[in-house]
């Protein structure tokens, strides 16, 4: 296997013999030949675009395909396999509607190679040694780092756009147009392009993935209500639990009706935690607050929680016996020997909440702030105008991003500590766990940490950065504003590309750099948009208050 398309890749090379997250060789090379089917399903279904012809069973299923083989989602490489059979399937679909169409338009349709025919191995044993032929090694005998490096950076930005894609479709939300764009791009993947191409496709799916994230936010505030800024507890009730983990908002909405009346409290997890401030879902009493922290702290979490645990999307670990018994998967996300909960009937979860013990006695009445979302801060806008314009805010610091177990972590929590009292803090995705209890106090009735939400509400960020620099009428990068994200998965590479394509520039991103890219596409991405490395607390934070 090869892989390094997280941020904690083996001695940051790359993972060879198993994955850092937790797969091993099995589920990594399964994952690849997912994508290669795929990526034969685009060939035909962006030619069948060309002429007129599209099928939503096919755009569902690529997204769901390729939201599959996103870090720390799909460990099971039964169900992985399942999922290869099902792409030869899809793509033999694609392939007739495709031909169908040219025959309509009098065409004569091309025939494809390369993944439009690859046929899979009927065995895990077959379809292992057709990996091998697959595999990201194999790239770099016939194409330079930098080309390889360059479409894998458009590659995971696809991953990251087919995983909102996918929460958005699963509200019912879709965009045609953004499946065409998808399979448009990953069809170009199987050609030759230079590195002037790539680095133009990878600002395209930046501009894509702005779009889909536009589109999910808006399924979330017509399905949920607009977040509002909402207290929320951070320490359990007395009573039976589930605890919910992942993205996906519908699966929490199912759960929390299905759990209505039956005396259990459902509490939030990770990046689940911003469902606080939705008025739909915090008007049910027993969505009783949030329990643990961030993804990776999971183990220790669900060790000490005595009831049952729901994975709605990613971000999943290997489950310690303590408790194997008692957790779930839906949706995309698996593990081996895990039950899978289809169709959102979590009857097996609430019947595993009812044996467990439950909480013996409340904890503290301890709370902390999320529902910043952009037409809530955007409500406040002349307040934050004023403040800006009298000096009261100086500066405004975003600090978010993806959180992991690597050591550099600490930077984050440091440097939102060391910012200035008459700084403001902007944070959203897992990354603000290292510093979303601490207390920074308020600048004239404006808190200076506003939780603005999970990675998936990053066009919150992006409306409230867009809707100053008209107030103030210049551009995003004249702000008194500074990005500091920290990245892990391909969501982040996602949102960073929507950044670039924006023409945002002096990000900084960090812990480490991106393994997958080469130190020439590195000073390309400098020298362009002066995207830079953190440093140290005191150098990165004196060369951004100037």
């Amino acid at each position: 296997m090869f892989c390094y398309q997280c941020e904690q890749t083996s001695k940051g090379e790359g993972c060879q013999t198993s994955g850092v997250c937790g797969k091993d060789e099995t589920t990594a090379v399964f994952q690849d030949l997912l994508i290669h089917a795929v990526k034969g399903i685009s060939m035909y279904a962006h030619r069948a675009k060309q002429q007129g012809a599209a099928d939503p069973e096919i755009d569902a299923f690529t997204i769901e395909a390729i939201f599959a083989t996103l870090t720390n989602v799909n460990f099971d490489p039964e169900r992985l396999m399942v999922l290869i059979d099902q792409a030869v399937v899809i793509r033999q679909q694609a392939r007739s509607l495709y031909e169908n169409a040219c025959v309509a338009n009098g065409v004569v349709p091309e025939i494809l190679q390369g993944p439009a025919a690859w046929q899979p191995a009927s065995t895990m044993e077959g379809l292992l040694l057709q990996g091998q032929e697959t595999l990201l090694p194999v790239r770099f005998l016939t194409e330079t780092r930098e080309i390889a490096n360059l479409q894998e950076l458009v590659l995971y930005g696809i991953k990251g756009v087919a995983a909102y894609a996918v929460h958005a479709h699963a509200l019912g939300g879709d965009d045609p147009a953004a499946y065409a764009i998808i399979h448009e791009i990953l069809d170009s993947l199987t050609r030759f392009a230079t590195a002037d191409q790539l680095l133009a496709a990878a600002l395209r799916v930046g501009e894509l993935n702005y779009r889909v994230m536009e589109l999910l936010d808006k399924v979330h505030t017509e399905t949920f209500g607009h977040p509002q800024p909402s207290k929320l507890r951070i320490h359990p009730r007395k009573g039976k639990a589930i605890v919910v983990s992942g993205h996906d908002l519908g699966d929490l909405w199912a759960l929390l009706e299905q759990t209505k009346g039956l005396g259990i409290n459902v509490y939030t997890h990770g990046e689940m935690l911003p469902a606080h401030g939705y008025p739909k879902l915090k008007a049910y009493a027993h969505l009783a607050g949030n329990y643990g922290g961030a993804w990776m702290d999971q183990a220790n979490d669900f060790d000490a929680f005595p009831g049952a645990i729901l994975m709605t999307s990613n971000c999943i670990q290997l489950p310690k016996p303590s408790y194997v018994n008692r957790i779930f998967t839906a949706g995309a996300v698996a593990w081996p020997g895990v039950k899978h909960i289809s169709n959102r009937d979590y009857s097996a979860v609430i019947a595993a909440a009812l044996r467990a013990p439950g909480f013996d006695e409340d904890g503290p009445d301890e709370e902390i702030m999320t529902g910043f979302g952009h037409n809530a801060v955007l409500g406040v806008a002349d307040k934050i105008i004023d403040a800006v314009k009298t000096g009261a805010i100086k500066r405004f610091f975003l600090i978010g991003g993806c959180d992991g177990a690597r050591s550099g972590r600490s930077y984050f929590t440091d440097l939102a500590t060391s910012l200035p009292q008459d700084c403001v803090i902007l944070t959203l995705a897992c990354g603000k766990f290292r510093f979303n209890k601490l207390e920074f106090g308020e600048i004239g009735g404006i808190p200076r940490l506003l939780d603005m939400g999970q990675c998936n509400d990053t066009y919150s960020a992006l409306q409230v950065a867009l809707a100053l620099a008209k107030a103030f009428n210049c551009g995003v990068n004249d702000l008194p504003l500074s990005m500091v994200l920290s990245w892990y998965e391909q969501k982040a590479v996602a949102v960073l590309l929507t950044l670039l394509h924006l023409g945002v520039r002096n990000i900084r991103i960090g812990p480490t750099l991106p393994v997958f890219l080469s130190p020439a596409v590195l000073n390309l991405l400098h020298e362009k948009f002066n995207l830079m490395a953190i440093t140290t607390v005191e150098e990165d934070l004196a060369a951004m208050m100037v």
